[in-house]
């Protein structure tokens, strides 16, 4: 375990949060800043239910809605208050300029996973880095070797993890044992995924609006509660981000350098812009040109990291909380508890704070197995071939089962491990096939 976690530690270490955060800056300036100059149109096409009469399986808003589904969990509760319990309010800004440029890589992601689909013989689409891998850069053991990281962080980060988080959220506020939330999580997640990613894409495109509509409320709320403390928070943030934050009650204080490292670390994490699993969901979008696509796909990151992350940051920020010395979910808790239990009394507060975090975590774990199911099945199939995929969904739907009933410190530290080794294949594949995103980008745009 001490090995493995070193090994977790190099991976997610400065050579690749160097690595992920300069390929977007390369992506961003070879395409002129066009997560910026295009945000607006590109959230306009991404939210706007539509199908184009053009070859896929799903419309711009389902494969949006899938990728969000595996993107916003439990990184966007207890990640955001990881990173701020250890660098400070500035790690939140250094969360900000990851999702900005990471856009410029979700962007890219897509395209290419569009532009070199094919068509399986079960008759749906297959998309994703290994595909523009083996077609696009002519590697097609980079291909299967991204597709081996991205299946085992599929029964990793993408299941047992989730289903653990969710067990332990619902048996913490309502006493429901383990095993029962197991039995009902894998049943719910076996009628879903049976039916593939049309199924997923239905289920997925009612669920995370949802999920995401009522967490944004309800930080709405709290934050409307505590607005005086807003300018404050903000003042913290920027301070923090080029200057440091001093130590404060439990908080041991951080410098620029720990702001920079949580804040990048963490907002890759919650929005895996460059760890090359979004485009997988991508491919399967029903769209003329891959330029389409791209351009909703890179508002996935916008609304992880700019609009949910920046929610819990701020809540925990103008909460006071982030000094206490807790970390995780527990301190996303504290601040709902703290902002709540100030204006509606202790007893409601507290009441209302968890059932705030548990309902989030409980939703955006679910959403997330959904998403990564999908995932996990097309690296198999890659690999495998299409006879493997209803042995596939079973197997999933037994290990949800599994992770809710099972400790999991080995199989976290395991799922880094596999999450971050996707990257380094995606990312030769991205920087190797930058020419084909800008040509392709200039010739619709």
């Amino acid at each position: 375990m001490t090995y493995l976690t070193a090994v977790r530690d190099f991976i997610w270490g400065a050579p690749l949060i160097i690595l992920l955060l300069g390929t977007g800056i390369y992506l961003t300036v070879r395409l002129r800043g066009l997560q910026f100059t295009r945000l607006f149109p590109a959230l306009y096409l991404a939210l706007i239910k539509r199908r184009e009469e053009a070859e896929g399986d799903i419309s711009h808003f389902q494969a949006l809605m899938t990728a969000l589904a595996a993107t916003v969990g439990t990184g966007n509760i207890a990640g955001v208050a990881t990173a701020i319990a250890a660098g400070g309010p500035g790690a939140l800004f250094w969360m900000w300029i990851t999702g900005l440029f990471g856009m410029a890589t979700k962007y890219s992601e897509a395209l290419l996973a569009v532009k070199y689909r094919v068509r399986d013989k079960l008759g749906t689409m297959s998309g994703g880095p290994m595909y523009y891998l083996s077609l696009g850069l002519g590697a097609r053991w980079l291909g299967v070797a991204f597709a081996v990281f991205a299946a085992f962080a599929a029964f990793g980060i993408g299941n047992t993890v989730q289903s653990n988080s969710v067990a332990d959220a619902v048996h913490s506020f309502l006493k429901i044992p383990y095993w029962a939330t197991g039995l009902a999580l894998a049943a719910l997640t076996g009628l879903v995924i049976i039916g593939g990613i049309k199924s997923i894409a239905n289920v997925t495109s009612v669920l995370v609006p949802f999920m995401i509509l009522v967490y944004f409320t309800a930080a709405l709320v709290a934050l409307a509660m505590n607005i005086g403390k807003i300018p404050q928070a903000f003042s913290l943030i920027f301070q923090g981000a080029f200057s440091g934050t001093a130590a404060a009650g439990g908080f041991l204080g951080a410098g620029v350098k720990e702001a920079v490292k949580m804040g990048v670390a963490r907002g890759l994490f919650s929005n895996e812009s460059g760890l090359g699993s979004a485009p997988i969901a991508a491919a399967a979008a029903q769209t003329k040109n891959p330029v389409n696509q791209a351009l909703v796909s890179m508002t996935q990151t916008f609304i992880d990291t700019l609009v949910v992350c920046t929610m819990t940051g701020l809540v925990i920020i103008t909460s006071g909380v982030w000094t206490s010395g807790q970390t995780g979910a527990p301190l996303s808790y504290s601040g709902f508890k703290a902002i709540f239990s100030r204006v509606l009394g202790p007893a409601l507060g507290d009441t209302l704070g968890g059932a705030v975090v548990a309902l989030g975590l409980v939703l955006f774990a679910y959403s997330t197995i959904l998403g990564w199911s999908y995932y996990g099945e097309k690296s198999i199939e890659f690999l495998l071939g299409e006879k493997s995929v209803l042995p596939y969904r079973a197997l999933f739907t037994i290990f949800v089962f599994v992770g809710a009933i099972s400790s999991l410190k080995l199989v976290w530290t395991l799922s880094d491990v596999m999450n971050g080794l996707m990257a380094f294949p995606n990312l030769v594949g991205l920087l190797g096939l930058s020419g084909v995103i800008v040509a392709e980008t200039r010739k619709y745009l």
